[in-house]
């Protein structure tokens, strides 16, 4: 049985997770087909950007009705990565 708190994938809790890693663990989660998620970090100017790539077909998903989904992934991980005091922005692909 996993601990509270920690991610099925990774065995470690979120707290723990880059945000990288967090968005892929989200990703795959989200989509129908998880082995054609690949997510890529780039450090840009003053903060860091991750872009997310998935399946045509799971786009949707992954952008969720009005941007909800996006938004929501964009808030996590922005929220994980000020407690790093670092810029992170996601870009879906």
């Amino acid at each position: 049985m996993m601990e509270e708190g920690r991610s099925m994938e990774e065995g470690r809790s979120v707290e723990e997770m880059h945000s990288k890693e967090l968005v892929e663990v989200i990703a795959k989660a989200l989509v129908d087909n998880p082995e054609e998620v690949a997510v890529t970090e780039k450090t840009e100017g003053r903060g860091t950007v991750i872009e997310l790539h998935v399946a045509a077909a799971d786009m949707g998903k992954v952008i969720g009705k009005q941007g909800r989904i996006a938004k929501a992934i964009r808030s996590v991980v922005k929220a994980a990565s000020f407690r790093d005091k670092k810029n992170v922005d996601v870009e879906i692909v």
